[in-house]
């Protein structure tokens, strides 16, 4: 019962988060937030997104919880509390029906990548993936705001 109330508390932080950064992401960026993305970056952005889902694909969290950035993986503290949080409040990349690759844009929060799923549910979302860099240059996933789409293209 425990884990449950922290797990309820858990998603009403990221629902939070989500909606501030949706506030933030679409308000006004700062002029350096226009800045295009290197083409190897972009590419090995979308490896990493690709990589996770992936990994959701098989439920294999041990590699799913290692696309995510420390900090993600501070707050979440194993791939188990990590999975439950995402099967949760992330079907629609946990399970999606169709995935599709769409535009990467830098921001305040980093290079963010725009992804249109197609959830469990036949609904269309965006996923923005918030990117971070680690030291060796690799690329882990920050954070993923699901917003419902009307556009129903794959």
């Amino acid at each position: 019962m425990r884990l449950l109330c922290a797990e309820a508390a858990m998603l009403a932080l990221v629902r939070r988060l989500t909606l501030i950064a949706l506030v933030l992401l679409t308000g006004a960026a700062p002029a350096w937030a226009d800045e295009s993305v290197a083409p190897a970056d972009a590419a090995a952005i979308q490896q990493v997104i690709q990589g996770q889902l992936n990994a959701f694909k098989v439920d294999d969290w041990n590699a799913a919880f290692a696309y995510a950035s420390p900090s993600i993986q501070t707050k979440f503290e194993s791939p188990q509390v990590f999975s439950q949080m995402v099967t949760q409040a992330y079907q629609p990349v946990y399970r999606p029906r169709g995935v599709e690759f769409r535009e990467l844009k830098a921001s305040e929060f980093g290079p963010t990548q725009e992804v249109f799923v197609v959830g469990p549910d036949g609904l269309s979302y965006l996923a923005y993936y918030t990117m971070e860099r680690q030291a060796d240059g690799t690329w882990r996933i920050s954070g993923c705001y699901l917003v419902r789409a009307e556009d129903e293209s794959v």
